[in-house]
């Protein structure tokens, strides 16, 4: 990966960051937390591909994906206003579930500490 992919990965990441947290008013993805984990765009800039784990209570994780999914057009055109760039990607949201698949891997050593702690 270039310098230039790199430095377009993380100010594409910042700029939607700060859309989802002040833009966005979908029912889906209130009551919890979403985090951009990384954004990965094509060599050509034509598409980017946008990992998004999503801490949410009162919704599925999924639901809330479609939320993003059904607003891609709009945050799309929203970046083409923020960024000075000559060709804005086309985002794709997939989930990330490394976080809570993280989260629960410490919770089952913790477990374990406590039974070996105990016997």
């Amino acid at each position: 990966m270039s310098r230039r992919t790199e430095r377009v990965n993380e100010l594409i990441r910042e700029e939607l960051s700060d859309l989802i947290m002040r833009e966005l008013r979908d029912p889906r993805l209130e009551g919890g937390l979403i985090s951009i984990t990384h954004v990965e765009v094509s060599p050509d800039l034509f598409n980017a591909r946008v990992m998004v784990s999503i801490m949410n209570e009162t919704t599925d994780a999924e639901e809330a994906l479609k939320a993003l999914k059904a607003a891609a057009g709009y945050l799309h055109k929203e970046l083409v206003h923020r960024l000075d760039m000559r060709r804005v990607p086309f985002l794709e949201f997939k989930l990330d579930t490394s976080i809570s698949e993280g989260a629960a891997m410490l919770a089952h050593l913790e477990q374990v500490r406590r039974e070996e702690g105990s016997a």
